[in-house]
């Protein structure tokens, strides 16, 4: 906490907390660092989905134990996928069906080429795999020229890193923008 000075002998941890109203027992938190052995799950399931991407849980937890003699329950590897933000690509219910409610945006790229420089740019955001664990990864691209306008690492899927990466790439160029009523620029 930025707010508290440990090594502050005059005022006590808990006189600081109770000052800035905060709960003392985050005083004292250590996160639980990443274990090998969860690490090594963990990879063996990006490299069963990455092969597979269409198996869901019970798939990959018999993938586990027959091809990798990894020993996990399939209630973990559901936590692992959902801490990966991973899921099984298959078809879901309805999905031609939209919601009445539910307003339908247009696609506004439709009849539009990249026909120059900052035309038309996309954003992605993917992770990337270490031996520690994952960074996430997010890329602005200009579609013409295939230039990476800006890109920013960080280790959580929180919007911060994703604004920091847009931000930058407006500083150094901005995209042309589309009038879809009259179709001009």
């Amino acid at each position: 906490m930025a707010l508290l000075e440990r090594e502050q002998p005059a005022l006590p941890l808990t006189t600081q907390a109770a000052l800035l109203d905060l709960n003392r027992s985050g005083l004292y938190y250590v996160p639980r660092p990443v274990t090998p052995a969860e690490v090594a799950i963990k990879h063996a399931i990006d490299e069963v989905y990455t092969r597979y991407p269409f198996y869901g849980s019970r798939r990959i937890t018999v993938e586990l134990r027959e091809n990798y003699q990894i020993k996990v329950a399939r209630e973990t590897v559901q936590h692992y996928m959902r801490e990966m933000g991973i899921t099984a690509i298959y078809p879901g219910p309805n999905l031609s069906r939209h919601n009445p409610e539910h307003r339908v945006y247009p696609y506004l790229l439709r009849n539009v080429t990249a026909a120059y420089p900052n035309h038309v740019w996309g954003i992605d955001i993917t992770y990337i795999r270490l031996h520690g664990g994952w960074l996430y990864l997010v890329a602005v691209i200009d579609w013409f020229s295939r230039y990476v306008v800006s890109w920013e690492l960080d280790q959580t899927l929180e919007m911060p890193f994703v604004m920091a990466a847009v931000e930058r790439a407006l500083a150094q160029a901005t995209p042309v923008i589309w009038n879809s009523d009259q179709g001009t620029v």
